[in-house]
């Protein structure tokens, strides 16, 4: 099976400003884990419910060391900078993933799965010729795919 024939081909999306509020109330009443951002017709990022749950998590200091009065930052910088944003997101472009994992719709069901669970990833967007959007894939859907196929 092709991400063609396994992909949710009703996707609901959203653009750039639209409020977060918004975007939950979506998730929630169409029952989706994520909603690709659009602008102007291209991907420009993904909401997914981790990035909405990230705004009420507790945020962690990152670890630092002081030498001579310098202060090294050791780990979790980069992700403290990104709970503080998601903290206090507005809008999709505020909490969205700008680096978004996508496939083309002719990728096979064993490469998407290899996708999403190394990446640790929840929605991948489907594209056609790396520019239109032509569906989205969840874990949810290569479950069905392998009941169809009775892998399961």
């Amino acid at each position: 099976m092709k991400a063609k024939d396994i992909m949710t081909r009703e996707v609901i999306s959203a653009g750039p400003e639209c409020p977060v509020h918004t975007l939950a109330k979506l998730m929630t009443e169409h029952a989706i884990s994520g909603i690709p951002i659009l602008e102007e017709g291209v991907l420009v990022g993904i909401v997914t419910e981790g990035d909405l749950v990230d705004r009420v998590k507790r945020v962690h200091l990152p670890t630092i060391i002081t030498i001579l009065d310098v202060v090294f930052p050791i780990m979790g910088e980069r992700q403290y900078e990104d709970d503080l944003r998601k903290m206090g997101a507005a809008t999709a472009r505020d909490i969205m993933t700008s680096k978004v994992f996508t496939v083309d719709e002719e990728a096979s069901m064993t490469d998407v799965a290899t996708i999403l669970s190394e990446r640790h990833i929840t929605l991948l967007p489907v594209m056609r010729a790396g520019e239109e959007l032509v569906g989205v894939i969840g874990k949810r859907d290569i479950i069905r795919a392998m009941l169809q196929e009775g892998d399961v």
